[in-house]
């Protein structure tokens, strides 16, 4: 069922969004050679219980870490750990607050040092899936409106997108209804409604579509382990206008 906010709970889920954006402007510029994915973690709890909130992802459905670090090949629910980025790499920082009851959601990738060509075009189209999905995620739209706006540009770049996993409604819980698929099938196309919270996340591969998952139960890689990106945005859905929370 999807839940419709109202104005006033719209306004405490964007605290916690502008939460969650402090807490990736002091994050991103960690993100160096030499740093380990749990260094990070550990800087991303702490920063968010400093701030008065709670990581939205500790203890969800049993997932260990407040970040999911999620490296080259990984798509998504990396945890972190010992292992220490490189120059080259690239990492998707997977974060959420908990503020009070209200729930914030947002990803980012991010080159580790200098990156090669096509990492950057990697991560350039797919910020770019992102930003063409918001446009359509307006009132009186469908959710395939959304899924059409990543699938098309994706592929027209010739890169693989993530069918498994999608975006999600948010702000009551880390995940609500409605699914927000990148790709369009033949499920669930509601229509775009004022007072609905969603996070749009494309998740788009250097190669094919087909994932795997690891003996861990969570980590999600490309099949051919070829790199992947992710990015993410909480947007909240008014008559008139859409606004992008995590900002």
């Amino acid at each position: 069922m999807i839940k419709l906010k109202s104005i006033e709970e719209i306004g405490k889920i964007r605290e916690s969004c502008q939460m969650l954006s402090e807490t990736y402007r002091a994050l991103i510029p960690m993100v160096s050679p030499g740093i380990s994915t749990g260094e990070l973690d550990r800087f991303a709890n702490s920063y968010i219980r400093k701030l008065g909130g709670k990581p939205a992802f500790l203890g969800y459905m049993g997932y260990p870490a407040a970040l999911c670090t999620s490296v080259n090949e990984e798509i998504i629910h990396g945890i972190p750990g010992k292992r220490i980025l490189k120059e080259g790499d690239i990492v998707s920082l997977d974060l959420g607050i908990n503020l009070d009851g209200y729930f914030s959601d947002r990803a980012v990738t991010v080159p580790v040092g200098t990156v090669s060509q096509e990492l950057t075009r990697l991560l350039k189209v797919t910020e770019e899936c992102l930003f063409l999905a918001i446009e359509q995620a307006v009132c009186h739209n469908r959710i395939k409106d959304i899924s059409q706006a990543v699938f098309g540009h994706a592929k027209q770049h010739g890169y693989g997108v993530v069918r498994e996993y999608c975006g999600h409604g948010v702000g009551f819980a880390p995940h609500e209804d409605p699914q927000v698929p990148n790709y369009v099938g033949r499920g669930p196309n509601p229509r775009l409604k004022a007072g609905m919270v969603i996070a749009i996340e494309p998740m788009i591969n250097m190669g094919g579509d087909e994932i795997e998952t690891l003996s861990d139960e969570w980590t999600v890689i490309t099949a051919d382990f070829k790199p992947s990106a992710h990015f993410e945005h909480t947007v909240a859905v008014f008559e008139d206008h859409t606004e992008i929370l995590t900002l």
